[in-house]
């Protein structure tokens, strides 16, 4: 009511002292530059008028929120001491007003494969990752950042090569569930050759950037070692020795009978020697899976430097049953009794 008052008092205003052909009157204002400020005082208080009728709206919705803030029960809540800032606050959480870092992820994701699945950022990537490459995005990511420079190619005329990310969470892909490559590569966007060639390619990188990673425990790792298993009754035991199964498929050009292990099944033999926190100190691999464990540790390093004094270099300790040893593995009875 108020603006259209105004604007019929400045209507008349202008008529009264503008001439018929529009020429400047009594009041220094033609009518058209008269009429552009009665509408822009129009506006103003309409503008003004819906911020009174939004600012009344929100009253009503607090006092709303309040009222249903009441519990049912005998005891009351002293509605009054909560500020109106909690409220918002609270309402705007509710209503998703508040930016999350990471999306919500109630459904289980369907995107363009295992590789766009890995690149997504939500509250299922770590579980996610877990899944499928058996380790945590940081883990991943500090791997990449080691790799990436030693596994880029530069861009040729032909096509645009794959990116060092991508073909390094294949290689882990490939290694952590054993998927064949034909479906393992499609899943990731990739060819088979491109496959093939991308985990060679990454297991080379991987020995050159982490030559040291397997290494026997030496000065204060050693000592967390041997304090670890002396903590679970093992007095100066260095670590647990075991050999497990590669599954394959039958060899072409091979004797199958050699590979057939005890669990009827193709297989390649890996010696594998952990620590406490299962971190892998040795391993050897490669002999058919119908060798034994025990012409496996024959086979191997670890028996020529064990047998040298190279290994085992800490002071003797008797054991139970009289036992007088420097440094031994515990390993399962597939291995004799030895002083190590």
């Amino acid at each position: 009511m108020e603006s259209s008052g105004l604007i019929d008092v400045m209507s008349s205003e202008a008529a009264s002292g503008m001439d018929v052909d529009g020429g400047a009157g009594r009041g220094g204002l033609t009518t058209a530059e008269r009429m552009a400020i009665a509408a822009g005082v129009n506006v103003v208080l309409f503008r003004c008028q819906m911020a009174s009728n939004d600012a009344n709206f929100k009253a009503d919705v607090r006092a709303r929120r309040k009222l249903l803030a009441l519990p049912t029960t005998g005891q009351c809540l002293d509605v009054a001491a909560i500020p109106d800032e909690v409220l918002e606050v609270c309402y705007a959480m509710g209503c998703e007003g508040f930016p999350r870092a990471t999306p919500r992820w109630w459904v289980k994701r369907r995107t363009g494969g295992t590789w766009e699945d890995l690149r997504q950022c939500d509250d299922g990537t770590d579980d996610y990752f877990k899944e499928k490459l058996r380790m945590s995005p940081r883990v991943f990511c500090e791997i990449a950042e080691t790799l990436s420079p030693l596994l880029q190619r530069r861009v040729t005329f032909y096509r645009v090569p794959l990116q060092p990310d991508h073909i390094i969470a294949y290689a882990l892909y490939r290694w952590a569930t054993g998927e064949m490559y034909d479906s393992g590569t499609c899943s990731f966007g990739i060819g088979r050759a491109s496959g093939i060639t991308t985990v060679r390619d990454v297991t080379a990188t991987l020995l050159t950037a982490y030559p040291d990673k397997i290494s026997w425990p030496t000065g204060l790792q050693k000592a967390v070692v041997l304090r670890a298993f002396a903590d679970k009754g093992f007095p100066n035991c260095y670590g647990c020795i075991e050999c497990t199964h590669t599954y394959i498929d039958k060899p072409a050009n091979a004797n199958g009978e050699d590979y057939y292990d005890r669990r009827r099944r193709f297989s390649v033999q890996a010696q594998v020697v952990v620590d406490m926190n299962l971190r892998v100190l040795d391993v050897f691999v490669g002999y058919p899976g119908s060798v034994h464990d025990m012409r496996m540790l024959n086979l191997s390093s670890l028996w020529v430097r064990a047998e040298s004094g190279q290994l085992f270099t800490g002071p003797h300790v008797m054991l139970p049953f009289g036992v007088r040893t420097n440094g031994y593995l515990l390993g399962d009875n597939g291995y004799p009794q030895s002083e190590w």
